[in-house]
């Protein structure tokens, strides 16, 4: 029996408390501690009720590879494999998903720490625009700059394309993959909600905890939207009354930009997530007889 993929929603909670599974969470921001507001983790209620795995696991100080996801995730899996039960793989982080699933890796270039060095005095933007300029169609996340310098320092020394860098190791067992979509207006207004929620919870507070705690400003964390919001306004840049909007934009266009990514994959079984989509999901999962 392998493992089920399923979109980041509480659709994963539904599954596996009904098929008393457990939850892998593939998110490269749920991954740290302290920051719960805009990496969306799960509830304590729900924790309670469901096992997750590598939720609040990492340092925020510090940089969890996807190497080291790959590695703690299979861990789980056969973990949660052993005790009988069904691992649900949950989660946004598209190239973790892709990783753990199709058993990639960038192998072959070693670090050099000086070049890293140059490029990591870069803004964001002339990274991205840099990794683009190496190679039009790598995917990678531009938000993130350990990413972007590592795509670059690749591209540098083996040129393009950075796929062809991906090295295959299919694990073990057979990941059933699963996708929620709805249309652009509901997945908008959804995202609006959400930042605006996770205002009132307490985001910026949050944020000034991590900077107090020692998180710099460019880990990997504080890059993720609302934290990145969050930042901007804690130094200044963005009024109180635009950050909900400014989120909710940077939100939009990560669904956009996730969206293609993923229906690229001809593997995804979709389900409309406007409605309820559990049911559907269920009746699904016994016709794979998981």
């Amino acid at each position: 029996m392998g493992p089920t993929a399923i979109g980041k929603s509480r659709a994963a909670f539904e599954i596996a408390r009904m098929l008393n599974g457990e939850i892998v969470v593939c998110d490269s921001r749920q991954v740290y501690d302290r920051l719960d507001i805009a990496t969306n983790k799960p509830s304590p209620e729900s924790m309670r009720q469901v096992r997750y795995h590598l939720v609040g696991i990492a340092d925020p100080r510090t940089t969890y590879t996807v190497f080291e996801f790959v590695g703690a995730a299979n861990a789980a899996i056969a973990a949660i494999a052993a005790r009988g039960k069904l691992a649900i793989v949950e989660g946004g982080s598209m190239l973790w998903a892709d990783a753990l699933t199709e058993g990639y890796s960038l192998a072959g270039v070693r670090p050099r720490p000086q070049r890293r060095a140059e490029l990591a005095h870069l803004p964001v933007e002339e990274l991205a625009a840099l990794l683009h300029r190496l190679d039009p169609d790598a995917a990678v996340d531009t938000r993130n700059p350990v990413r972007l310098i590592r795509a670059i320092e690749i591209l540098e020394v083996a040129g393009p394309p950075l796929a062809r860098r991906r090295t295959r190791h299919p694990p073990a067992w057979t990941p059933v993959r699963i996708g929620l979509t709805a249309d652009l207006r509901t997945i908008d207004q959804r995202l609006t909600e959400r930042s605006r929620e996770q205002l009132a919870r307490g985001l910026i507070a949050e944020t000034r905890a991590a900077l107090a705690f020692g998180v710099p400003p460019d880990a990997p964390v504080l890059t993720g939207i609302g934290y990145a919001e969050a930042l901007m306004h804690v130094q200044g840049e963005v009024a109180l009354e635009e950050l909900a909007e400014v989120m909710a934009r940077s939100n939009r266009r990560y669904a956009r930009r996730q969206l293609r990514w993923l229906r690229r994959n001809p593997g995804i079984t979709w389900f409309d997530a406007t409605e309820d989509p559990v049911p559907r999901i269920l009746e699904f999962l016994q016709e794979q007889r998981l």
